[in-house]
């Protein structure tokens, strides 16, 4: 393995610590240098919060680490191997087409994976080019951006580099390099791999190291409060995507990230109108991701994670597998807890009451009817307008509102503080999937990139309320008909 290093004055700071681990958890791999590389888009403000010099990761030196063209002094770049049940079925996986660069040391301290997408061939690319296409790289910055307005979990992403040079799907398109920012790119699908192709041993030291990556907290070989602490964090994270109609699109257990960030934005979209059985992807023919799916998908990806783990819980097997199942259990519990407590700040509820989740079921029943759309419903009551369309002229909703302003207390200062809560809980503007598809048509085709930077800008406070997000709350007109995402490979 060979590759070209190059200092720069960007401000990386590489432990790596991943590369530490045994050969038998990735394979170093050698850069593949692009043509004639481009700088598409930089996320300024993240590179800020890394301590990253803004001018030296758009120089030369900077350009050519963010396209893949060569190394960063510290850096250690391979592929990590991983597995992955894909729409229910194991394969044996790994970075087909990115590369682990290392492990940067932010100001605060915090260790932040740096992985460039779309860097060309590794080992595990399994025939193909390793390579990505720039409008799927440019659609994760904007929903990873979105996400992290949001307040929701998620990788982020620091850049996407033009490369001046093809990639070949169905049709010849411009290829791009992502520079993506994770907590740590260790999934579910690394255990299964541990697991399948290592043994007992093998998952043995990947859960130590992500012990003390993730739950420093915990004792060493504590493996129940480990396998207890990502159960928490998934039911925690599915719940944030419930509550603002996010729909993943793609819930393979190679895309669950055992730190509890949201991974891998492939056919990923945001609810319009309400409709729980929503599929985006055009590979989910039987609706096995679809919205209403996530909590259940969840629960079955953990499931495949425990067992990787039943080794090190017990030594006797029947123990170790009623401690795994009461793991699990657990999770519905924590999603219900968490979804409610969210959707009881949506309606600006500041106390419990038995009725409340009846309350938020009822509302959401009346969505789906009149298919009222996600976003702009909770947003619309957050404002204390009177909304407009079906849903709220109709007798039933105001049924509803009556039981909503006798459950918060009915007083119009009981009113003004509800509405605070919601409009902090409510997004007025969210990646609407007309408008990122538009901002990708402007950067692909007319490389106009100013759609794209105003949308970014507006979804980086979509709880701001201000008047320039409101030409973002438009839903699409009807006749655009059912939207359908690609995985983009």
């Amino acid at each position: 393995m060979t590759h070209s290093a190059i200092t720069t004055t960007a401000g990386w700071r590489f432990d790596n610590s991943y590369s530490r681990l045994p050969s038998f958890f990735y394979s170093k791999v050698s850069l593949h240098p692009v043509s004639a590389p481009k700088l598409a888009v930089l996320n300024v403000r993240l590179a800020a919060s890394l301590g990253l010099n803004e001018e030296a990761l758009r120089s030369e030196a900077g350009l050519a680490v963010l396209a893949g063209s060569a190394a960063p002094e510290g850096a250690d770049p391979l592929a990590q191997a991983y597995a992955g049940h894909q729409f229910g079925h194991l394969t044996m996986l790994g970075d087909g087409r990115a590369l682990l660069l290392g492990e940067h040391i932010a100001p605060k301290g915090d260790r932040v994976d740096i992985q460039l997408k779309g860097s060309g061939r590794t080992p595990y690319s399994r025939g193909g080019d390793g390579r990505a296409a720039l409008g799927p790289m440019l659609r994760e910055y904007i929903v990873s951006e979105a996400m992290h307005g949001l307040g929701i979990p998620t990788t982020r992403s620091l850049a996407v580099a033009a490369t001046g040079e093809p990639v070949f799907r169905e049709d010849e398109l411009p290829g791009a390099v992502l520079t993506r920012v994770a907590a740590s790119h260790i999934r579910v699908g690394t255990f299964q791999y541990a697991a399948g192709a290592g043994g007992a041993d093998q998952v043995r030291t990947l859960a130590d190291y992500t012990m003390q990556r993730h739950d420093p907290e915990l004792e060493a070989g504590d493996y129940l409060s480990f396998l207890q602490a990502v159960v928490r964090r998934q039911a925690f994270l599915i719940a944030k995507w419930q509550l603002v109609g996010f729909v993943h699109g793609v819930m393979n257990t190679d895309n669950m990230a055992i730190g509890g960030e949201t991974i891998d934005y492939g056919p990923c979209a945001f609810l319009d109108a309400y409709d729980p059985s929503t599929v985006f992807s055009s590979i989910d023919a039987h609706g096995r991701y679809a919205y209403n799916q996530q909590p259940r998908i969840a629960a079955w990806n953990l499931a495949r994670f425990t067992e990787t783990l039943l080794p090190l819980l017990d030594e006797d097997e029947e123990r170790a597998v009623a401690l795994a199942e009461e793991s699990i259990a657990a999770f519905p519990a924590l999603f219900e807890a968490a979804w409610l407590a969210g959707m009881r700040a949506k309606l600006g509820l500041q106390d419990e009451a038995p009725e409340d989740e009846a309350l938020a079921q009822d509302l959401l029943a009346l969505m789906e009817t009149h298919r009222a759309d996600f976003t702009n419903t909770f947003a619309t009551l957050s404002s204390g307008a009177v909304g407009e369309g079906p849903l709220f002229e109709s007798e039933a909703f105001a049924g509803w509102l009556v039981r909503w302003k006798a459950r918060i207390g009915g007083s119009d200062d009981a009113e003004a503080a509800a509405h605070g809560l919601m409009r902090r809980s409510n997004p007025a503007a969210i990646a609407r999937n007309h408008r990122v598809e538009e901002a990708l048509a402007a950067a692909v085709e007319g490389d106009d990139y100013g759609v794209l930077n105003r949308l970014v800008e507006t979804l980086r406070d979509p709880y701001a309320y201000t008047s320039e997000q409101a030409e973002y709350a438009a839903p699409p007109d009807p006749s655009c008909g059912r939207y359908r995402t690609f995985c983009g490979t």
